[in-house]
């Protein structure tokens, strides 16, 4: 286990090594079902306090203390073990970031756009970690569906970030960012050809 834990994103271009356990190698190229069934029994509990996790945590405390990163790790290591739960294919994907991972989930027309715009801002607007955790676990659900992947490091340093209001900003305009990019262009032009 870790002691220390860093409190801000790693450099651009910067390479650590495999770390957090979705990003670890597993046998078959996926996590074993009951270690995923382990990891969700954290869902609704305080970080650090379900002994199945402790193994897979990298941010506990050695004073037992609850950490920013601790919470942000035990939300994002529930959030990837119902992502990945039934899945064939890994489920954390570098570069695939929430907003674009929904956005692919509302192009999929699986669900209705409106429905898949409120979830997603309900989740993007959450004043709280858990709150935010709390919305993401259904969009996840749905990502599952799919399956769509994303990139479980990024959505940590996102948690991370959501627990200080001067950054949540930055997250929050990140994540519409990449869950909107180009659609008020395609809406203008489909308004201009009718015309």
């Amino acid at each position: 286990m870790t002691v220390e834990a860093s409190t801000s994103a790693p450099s651009p271009g910067a390479t650590p090594p495999p770390r957090f356990f979705w990003e670890r190698a597993h046998a078959g190229g996926r996590p074993d079902g009951a270690v995923l069934a382990a990891l969700r029994r954290g869902a609704g509990r305080d970080p650090g306090t379900v002994p199945q996790m402790w193994r897979h945590y990298t941010t506990l405390d050695q004073k037992g203390q609850e950490t920013a990163d601790l919470r942000a790790e035990h939300a994002a290591l529930i959030l990837f073990a119902m992502h990945q739960q039934s899945q064939t294919r890994l489920m954390h994907t570098v570069g695939v970031g929430l907003g674009a991972a929904v956005r692919r989930l509302r192009e999929s027309e699986k669900f209705s756009a409106d429905a898949v715009d409120r979830r997603f801002e309900a989740a993007a607007t959450a004043t709280s970690l858990s709150e935010a955790s709390y919305h993401l676990r259904g969009l996840v659900r749905q990502l599952r569906g799919l399956p769509q992947p994303l990139d479980y490091t990024e959505l940590y340093w996102d948690l991370v970030a959501w627990q200080d209001p001067d950054r949540i900003g930055q997250v929050r305009r990140r994540w519409g960012s990449q869950y909107f990019p180009g659609r008020d262009r395609k809406t203008d032009t489909a308004a201009s050809t009718a015309s």
